[in-house]
């Protein structure tokens, strides 16, 4: 691990010196008083970064108090991620002047016109574009709830539940979490929509379960007329941290049962409910994360679904969008509608009207919304915290509302 903090100080100190090229380039005509303290910025950001990897090396990140691990973390990233988006510039400036030389050593001359200054402040632009889309993604687009409102129509819905409501929250990632503010705003949105079920699709931590304890009587508050159903999502089990034991391993995960529990959550385990009103049902079947390569599959489809075959509508929660595709179209072709989450959409990417697009739809086919083929839905909610970066650029966090009609009655 040492050696991977060494190798990442080093990559990040030569990308300092070598973007405080463009930096000096682009400032070189400014006033006197304002290329210092542009200078000065760029020092402090640049030393800030430096000595966070160097301090990796002493203590722990996992280590440090929680507001310091996120943020410094996710400030560390935008200075890095955004000095390579402007790298390209300099390296093509650099080969400019490689083959100026070059020429100017053949000919004799020197004619060739330099675009040192233009491709300078090029990397700058470039950089400085996502820093500070970034830095305001922090600021405000962290908590910038939104409601996504959603019509289901089916022919198998059982008329007699026509105007079910239903909200899906997922991924609140509650170890990112340095106050439980945001989280009260959200629960209050939550609570505006008075919905019949909420339903969660998992990510309730980022690593541990205990993250969960200090929002435990925000998440209390959360109120549906007839109770909330929940699942489990891959950072549930507590699989990225190295545990002292498996036995203390799968005390935490049972630690993760219990917190449900006390919350009033019915946590579906690979099992499904029946709701039942005037003779009619229909079901929630709710798996274990089941994802596809370095995920764990700890759902089991065959077990949650057994008995719920002469059901005319069944609504799955599986966390990972994934398990669509993979096996729940293949095997389950009654299954009228999944709910998932786990993409976040990336926490980054452009979302308007007839338009969406983010980078995490080159890993998944399904990453936000509502998806439909063969009369089979499929919605991944864009999730309601984040992970790693703390912010989110274009891609806001989500409560989603759902009412469900017979398709006769839409």
């Amino acid at each position: 691990m040492a050696w991977r903090i060494v190798f990442f100080f080093l990559m990040a100190l030569v990308i300092e010196i070598y973007f405080f090229q463009a930096i000096k380039t682009t400032f070189k005509n400014t006033i006197k008083t304002t290329k210092r303290w542009i200078w000065r910025i760029y020092y402090i950001t640049s030393v800030i970064s430096l000595l966070y990897i160097l301090a990796a090396l002493v203590i722990p990140i996992s280590e440090w108090p929680k507001f310091f691990k996120i943020y410094l973390t996710s400030f560390l990233f935008i200075v890095v991620f955004s000095k390579m988006m402007g790298l390209p510039f300099l390296i093509a400036d650099d080969f400019w002047r490689a083959g100026r030389w070059t020429v100017k050593k053949i000919t004799k001359t020197d004619n060739a016109i330099s675009r040192k200054e233009f491709l300078s402040k090029a990397a700058v632009l470039f950089a400085g574009i996502p820093f500070a889309t970034m830095i305001y993604g922090m600021i405000k687009g962290a908590f910038d709830f939104k409601i996504f409102y959603e019509k289901i129509s089916s022919p198998n819905f059982p008329t007699v539940f026509n105007g079910l409501k239903v909200i899906q929250i997922s991924d609140l990632h509650l170890g990112s979490f340095t106050s439980a503010e945001p989280l009260e705003k959200a629960i209050e949105l939550i609570n505006q929509q008075d919905a019949d079920y909420i339903l969660f699709t998992g990510d309730l931590v980022n690593e541990k379960t205990d993250e969960a304890y200090p929002f435990i009587e925000s998440l209390k508050k959360l109120k549906a007329k007839q109770g909330v159903f929940s699942v489990l999502g891959n950072h549930d089990y507590g699989d990225y941290i190295q545990w002292p034991s498996e036995a203390a391993k799968q005390q935490n995960l049972k630690a993760m049962h219990k917190v449900h529990e006390e919350l009033g959550w019915k946590l579906l385990l690979n099992e499904h409910q029946i709701l039942e009103k005037d003779g009619e049902k229909l079901a929630i079947i709710g798996i274990e994360n089941w994802g596809m390569g370095r995920f764990p599959k700890y759902g089991k489809m065959d077990v949650a679904y057994k008995g719920t075959e002469q059901i005319p509508f069944k609504i799955l929660l599986s966390h990972d969008p994934s398990h669509w595709d993979n096996q729940v179209k293949k095997e389950y072709k009654d299954v009228d509608l999944m709910l998932s989450g786990h993409t976040h959409g990336m926490q980054f990417g452009v979302e308007i009207p007839g338009f969406k697009w983010s980078p995490v739809q080159y890993v998944y086919k399904q990453w936000a919304g509502l998806y439909e083929e063969n009369n089979q839905k499929l919605y991944v909610n864009r999730g309601l915290g984040f992970i790693g970066y703390a912010g989110r650029v274009g891609i806001m966090p989500e409560i989603t509302v759902f009412e469900f009609y017979n398709s006769e009655f839409a």
